[in-house]
């Protein structure tokens, strides 16, 4: 058991680089390629989460050491973060940051969507991040009639529902 003792107590160290920096260095580069947006808010995400967990670290790193668990709890979450079948670092943005986002900093500072009307505004901030960008290019490119066009085939077809 030495060996495989010895590998367990220093699993942080062995698959931690891994999980926590090069697939996400690799995911992030594919993101980048990639025309969807979903992917590009994953790992921006992650990364913003990866960053404030290495200012905790670094704050913290007088006391840290009191908490042997702690490698193990960092390499957890940082595996939730990051696995696909997960996508943690979707689901905070989501759930968490997107809220944020909508009731603190959109209300206060200037939005691409600036220039709609205030019934537009509310539609918006209730979509994705993907579905509002796909909102703004069509309203950009055929203008605001069109889209109160669909909306109104859309509450017909929800009214028959």
């Amino acid at each position: 058991m030495g060996v495989l003792g010895s590998m367990a107590r220093h699993l942080d160290t062995i698959v931690g680089p891994g999980v926590m920096l090069l697939y996400p260095l690799y995911a992030s580069m594919r993101a980048i390629e990639s025309p969807s947006t979903l992917d590009d808010q994953q790992w921006l995400t992650y990364w913003v989460l990866y960053s404030f967990m290495a200012l905790f670290e670094l704050s913290c790193y007088k006391i840290l050491p009191w908490f042997p668990i702690w490698p193990y709890m960092k390499l957890v979450f940082c595996v939730w973060l990051v696995l696909p079948m997960f996508n943690g670092a979707a689901y905070i943005y989501e759930n968490y940051v997107r809220q944020y986002i909508i009731k603190n900093i959109a209300s206060y500072g200037p939005s691409s969507s600036s220039n709609y009307p205030e019934e537009y505004k509310k539609v918006l901030q209730l979509m994705t991040f993907d579905a509002r960008k796909a909102v703004e290019r069509y309203i950009d490119r055929y203008g605001p009639d069109a889209f109160e066009r669909v909306i109104r085939v859309a509450e017909k077809e929800a009214k028959k529902h």
